[in-house]
């Protein structure tokens, strides 16, 4: 059991009947198992912690302790890195919005920047113009097939990813030309960021060959780092039920393709990877009273001072891993569904569940909602609830309980 009922019943004072606990803990082993299978492998090893996962600034600040470079795909989020004092040059900049302003802040603080379409070329010469005297060094997302046996491995079933420059129609190769007649341009990564649904060591095999290659083909003399992105499975609950790879899978097969194609370098480059979900999905807990268990035409719903967009965003079916913490002994088995507190009919929570019966009163605690929950929590009925860390036996708010002078934002709204 993660917490005694005295312990929930105390935060719950403290903090609100509903609330997202994170295990500190539980976030520093998540890195230092991903490092050390990486590292152990290929020495020239960073990580980029993916900050559009979970941007919470406690969290992201635990990361940059750890030593992990910030991985961000907006202004939005390059702005958090350097208001918790994240060392520009430890920065990663991706997406595929950028604007000149983007370009130019991530270039002037020497930033790592990846450019994702052609426009941002025009941007990049338009700074090399102005700024003859700085030396630009460039990373690109380059996008390749990557399908395996002619079936695409990508999400939702999409045969062609619609990030990156393209390598097949010559835009890769024309970008590269446009930039190489820039003196002070030098290309010295490349990216390759696949969002996959099955996740497999396979796909970032064929990922990171594909990267080398196009490396050791076109910028053989200047490359300084190979980013295969992210994506990869963390460590699932075993009621999950699924055979996943591990760190040192991933590690093995991603770092042995980099010793190999890079054996014969004076220097090899980095190695950069992005993980989200894998750092930070089973760091996270949701816990929240219950208000009431009712019967309804024989069936029970158990009713919790939360929704299925705490622990959800994505309103999949699949239940949860979680824990009950009763106030009392007794025991009433049966089936029930944990419902929300929003007025929709698909507010479940948890659907068919068998065991024992939660009361008024009781407390459920959900695992494994750290990644997306926290960034794709609408302001929808009710506040967004307060975000307490736990490190060894402290509790300590990183998130208060939003108010209404929070959730309308009077330097937003007009009331008049």
């Amino acid at each position: 059991m993660l917490l005694s009922y005295s312990q929930t019943k105390d935060l719950d004072q403290e903090f609100g009947s509903s609330f997202y606990l994170i295990n500190v803990n539980k976030l520093r082993n998540n890195y230092f198992k991903i490092e050390k299978a990486f590292k152990s492998r290929y020495e020239n090893f960073i990580i980029g912690y993916s900050y559009k996962t979970n941007y919470l600034p406690y969290l992201c600040k635990e990361m940059s302790k750890l030593g992990a470079y910030a991985e961000v795909v907006s202004r939005l989020e390059y702005d958090l890195a350097l208001k918790i004092g994240v060392n520009p040059n430890k920065i990663i900049f991706n997406g595929p919005l950028k604007t000149y302003e983007d370009i130019k802040i991530a270039l002037d603080n020497c930033s790592v920047l990846n450019i994702d379409s052609p426009y941002e070329v025009d941007y990049v010469l338009q700074y090399c113009k102005e700024n003859q005297r700085n030396e630009v060094k460039l990373g690109i997302r380059v996008n390749f097939d990557i399908s395996i046996n002619g079936k695409s491995p990508l999400q939702e079933g999409y045969e062609i990813s619609r990030f990156g420059i393209c390598t097949a129609n010559g835009d890769f190769q024309d970008t590269l030309k446009k930039l190489s007649q820039v003196k002070n341009i030098k290309i010295v990564g490349l990216h390759g960021h696949f969002s996959t649904s099955g996740r497999k060591v396979e796909t970032y095999e064929r990922i990171t060959k594909g990267l080398c290659h196009l490396a050791k083909k076109y910028i053989k003399d200047t490359v300084e780092y190979i980013d295969i992105g992210g994506g990869f499975y963390g460590e699932l609950p075993s009621s999950f039920e699924l055979e996943t790879p591990s760190f040192d899978d991933y590690a093995e097969a991603i770092c042995k393709i980099m010793n190999i194609e890079f054996e014969y370098s004076e220097c090899k480059p980095t190695l950069i990877i992005e993980p989200g979900i894998a750092m930070v999905a089973n760091t996270f807990h949701f816990i929240a009273k219950v208000v009431e268990t009712k019967q309804i035409r024989g069936q029970y719903f158990v009713l919790i001072d939360g929704s299925v967009h705490n622990i959800k965003p994505t309103l999949h079916k699949r239940n949860l891993p979680m824990q009950m913490v009763k106030q009392r002994d007794d025991t009433n088995l049966g089936t029930y569904h944990i419902v929300g507190y929003t007025c929709m009919e698909k507010d479940y929570l948890a659907y068919g569940i068998e065991g024992d019966i939660p009361d008024r009163g009781d407390y459920i605690i959900f695992d494994n909602v750290g990644a997306y929950t926290i960034v794709f929590n609408p302001p929808f009925i009710k506040e967004r609830p307060s975000i307490v860390a736990m490190d060894n036996s402290d509790f300590f708010v990183v998130r208060k309980k939003e108010s209404i002078k929070e959730f309308f934002n009077e330097d937003l709204y007009v009331f008049n």
